[in-house]
């Protein structure tokens, strides 16, 4: 499967689907101590389901013929990505199926329900085969990837947009690296509007595919531990999307699993926002700094984490 990066006419198209559901995130100064750069965040966890992905799904769902989801809809994703698909199947009267890992946290879960769908958990092997072979054998319905979809990249896209409106000095923008569909997405459409800016993807050391992959010059497999951070971290670069990452993000940045509990701490004393993992993992990046970059744009994809974990991350230590 070949993919293109997506272009400024797909993203501004993407903008008129969504306008009125999706909201356009404010971009706000993080108040901390940042070094010589201004650090701001991109508050995708505001978004209606608490995470980005209810650009890329809705972009892929609204831009689907009719008949497409006349069996239902379904999606492979450990949340957030489950939420989007089944946000946009209730506004549009379809079914929906979420095939989730079995590690998922039960703040997801109870999400994907409350808005209507159906879980099926899965072991995490079985799980990511979903994603590598785009569907599974037998299961019915429209299957909206949740990386390496061109209509869901479309809709990610459209937060560069927002971001060079709203700030046109941005010199970098740091992305949680899950599978690619958020920063290649962001990447294409700002290499368009601001060349100069550049993309990088931000990884938990438990699991940093991409890092692997770039230093190997191949899209690598990798061991995968575990982690509170269950948005980003898989087990390899998908192999479509290595030639988009490889050519459109400037590297990977990794950071400690201590550090990103450190920026959920520190995101929720200084900004008063809740950030989950893969959310905090851009600003963990940005804190230990950006070579040659003055002013920074962390991505905040999205805030749901269990309330048990955060009450930890927040509480005295150990």
């Amino acid at each position: 499967m070949k993919l293109s990066p997506v272009t400024l006419e797909e993203a501004r198209a993407a903008r008129e689907r969504l306008r009125g559901v999706a909201l356009g995130t404010p971009l706000v100064r993080l108040q901390a101590d940042t070094g010589p750069a201004e650090v701001y965040l991109k508050l995708e966890n505001l978004q209606p389901i608490g995470s980005f992905k209810v650009r890329g799904a809705g972009n892929a769902l609204l831009g689907a013929a009719p008949e497409a989801l006349a069996a239902g809809v379904y999606t492979a994703s450990a949340g957030n990505m489950a939420q989007g698909v089944a946000f946009w199947a209730r506004r549009l009267g379809v079914p929906c199926t979420a095939l989730v890992p079995d590690n998922a946290p039960e703040a997801k879960l109870s999400a994907i329900a409350r808005l209507g769908a159906a879980s099926v958990k899965l072991p995490y092997a079985e799980w990511w085969e979903t994603l590598v072979r785009h569907g599974r054998p037998g299961q019915p319905g429209f299957f909206v990837h949740p990386v390496s979809d061109p209509a869901v990249m479309a809709g990610n896209s459209t937060i560069a947009l927002e971001i060079v409106e709203a700030l046109p000095q941005v010199d970098a923008v740091l992305v949680p690296y899950g599978g690619g569909g958020l920063s290649c997405g962001i990447a294409a459409v700002l290499r368009a509007l601001k060349p100069e800016a550049r993309v990088f993807g931000c990884e938990v050391d438990t699991a940093a595919p991409l890092s692997a992959s770039l230093a190997a010059g191949e899209a690598r497999t990798i061991e995968h531990r575990p982690s509170f951070v269950d948005g980003i971290g898989g087990r390899s670069v998908l192999a479509e999307m290595w030639p988009l990452a490889s050519t459109l993000l400037a590297g990977s940045l990794v950071v400690p699993l201590a550090e990103v509990a450190a920026a959920v701490r520190l995101l929720a004393e200084r900004a008063r926002v809740v950030a989950e993992g893969a959310g905090a993992t851009a600003v963990a990046a940005a804190l230990r700094g950006v070579p040659g970059a003055r002013t920074v744009v962390c991505v905040v994809s999205g805030g749901n984490i269990d309330l048990a974990r955060l009450a930890q991350i927040l509480g005295p230590p150990a």
